[in-house]
């Protein structure tokens, strides 16, 4: 369990309850639990399911959501690993990270991404010519998709009225594919995602980023001045 800069972590016996009381633009607020200490102890492999019970509560400012990931980075430290992650994703409208063609930069959706494939490590060398051909609609539009193919980002937009409701989750990763279910419905499909070990995590904090494939980078904290909480409730991770 993390609980940073007045984040609060409680337990009962049908799951946790995750809360930011509220959060300030200077301080990083962060509630959150996880299957491991440091990314040496990742276990987590397919084939598998992830499946619990969740749902918000507040005005949510930051990001939020639970899944897999290989703890690409973390504010306030200098270490940054390139993206993994499988996971159910919220970010506030001060987010934008706007990697899906087609799919808006914040939301509540169903996601995978995997920038350590080797397609993304063959183009890092373009990166940074790419990023100006991108601001080009016409070069946008016929180039993005190779990027975004190359980066395994794969989305899904999901209904934000699902939040405020305890709604079941499932997440079925297979090698090389995923699959996402509300209420027991397939909402997404994901190749190429990646192979693993990742780490499980629930988490709910104020942070934001702006990622584009244009070039615009930007982070930061967010203030909020209500609470704001994920309840996760009834998680199993079992083998397939």
């Amino acid at each position: 369990m993390t609980e940073l800069g007045g984040g609060i972590v409680e337990r009962d016996d049908a799951g946790f309850r995750l809360t930011l009381p509220r959060a300030a633009s200077d301080v990083y607020s962060d509630a959150q639990i996880s299957d491991y200490a440091s990314r040496t102890d990742f276990s987590q492999r397919p084939p598998l399911r992830l499946s619990l019970r969740a749902r918000f509560d507040g005005d949510l400012k930051g990001t939020a959501g639970f899944g897999f990931w290989n703890h690409a980075f973390m504010p306030g430290t200098r270490s940054f690993r390139l993206p993994q992650a499988i996971w159910f994703f919220f970010t506030s409208r001060e987010n934008d990270i706007a990697l899906a063609r087609g799919i808006a930069g914040h939301g509540w959706k169903a996601a995978a991404i995997n920038a350590r494939s080797r397609r993304f490590l063959a183009l890092l060398p373009s990166a940074l010519p790419g990023f100006l051909l991108m601001r080009n609609r016409m070069l946008y539009a016929t180039l993005w998709p190779i990027g975004q193919r190359a980066i395994g980002v794969s989305e899904a937009l999901l209904d934000e009225a699902l939040c405020r409701e305890f709604h079941n989750y499932r997440i079925d990763w297979f090698d090389g594919r995923a699959v996402f279910a509300v209420d027991g419905e397939v909402v997404h499909e994901a190749e190429h995602v990646a192979s693993g070990p990742l780490g499980f995590i629930a988490w709910i904090d104020n942070q934001y980023a702006v990622v584009t494939p244009q070039g615009r980078f930007k982070g930061g904290l967010l203030p909020a001045s209500g609470a704001q909480s994920l309840e996760v409730r009834d998680i199993q991770i079992s083998p397939l």
